[in-house]
């Protein structure tokens, strides 16, 4: 039984795909450079990263929880949303090592950090409700209906009477010291988010 660090890992070139794999905390500094070769285009970004007792087993049990949307069996890329996988990992988890993994990945050149941040602006618009259609006031649900908000500015909600972004509303909802893509947790009429915002900026993936 090896201890490790399981990874989540998000790339802007890759919006859809998350990739989960595995290192060790002596290496993970090495490991982090390996994955930004020529042959991906933008830097990665750590969006979870935990300390696990027994590494390699937790890594197969993730990858065949989520077998079914595995893009590739030979790479560790699957076309889910990041938070599925943080909450089954933050279940068995040891320690938060976000920070250390995050830490490598920030020492790719700046002018890659540069590209991969204008890339990610230019390829998902930030939320704009009046531009999606929505009115002041308006109210967003979270899937069971067990939370609202309400559109407060172009790109602001309401929530507990406080004025803030929809992806700190939804941090706060999930009791998360992370951020989340958000528009996949909320619903206008029924309707998801992520359909109403990808309609508007004609987005696919």
């Amino acid at each position: 039984m090896e201890e490790g660090i399981v990874y989540v890992l998000k790339n802007p070139a890759f919006p859809s795909l998350v990739k989960i794999g595995i290192t060790t905390r002596s290496e993970v500094q090495i490991r982090m450079s390996e994955l930004y070769t020529t042959g991906v285009p933008l830097p990665f970004e750590c969006a979870y990263a935990g300390k696990v007792d027994n590494v390699k087993k937790v890594e197969a049990a993730l990858h065949q929880a989520f077998s079914n949307s595995r893009i590739n069996p030979s790479r560790e890329f699957f076309e889910l949303d990041e938070s599925q996988a943080i909450a089954i990992l933050q279940l068995i988890t040891n320690e938060d090592v976000t920070p250390i993994v995050s830490d490598e990945l920030e020492k790719v050149d700046e002018v890659s950090k540069v590209a991969g941040k204008k890339y990610q602006n230019k390829r998902r618009p930030p939320l704009n409700f009046i531009e999606m259609g929505f009115s002041i006031g308006d109210e967003l649900k979270t899937a069971d209906g067990g939370f609202s908000c309400f559109i407060a500015e172009e790109k602001k909600v309401k929530f507990n009477d406080e004025i803030m972004s929809l992806t700190r509303c939804t941090r706060t909802i999930k009791e998360l010291e992370y951020n989340i893509q958000p528009t996949p947790h909320w619903y206008f009429n029924g309707k998801s988010l992520t359909d109403i915002y990808d309609e508007t900026y004609n987005f696919e993936d």
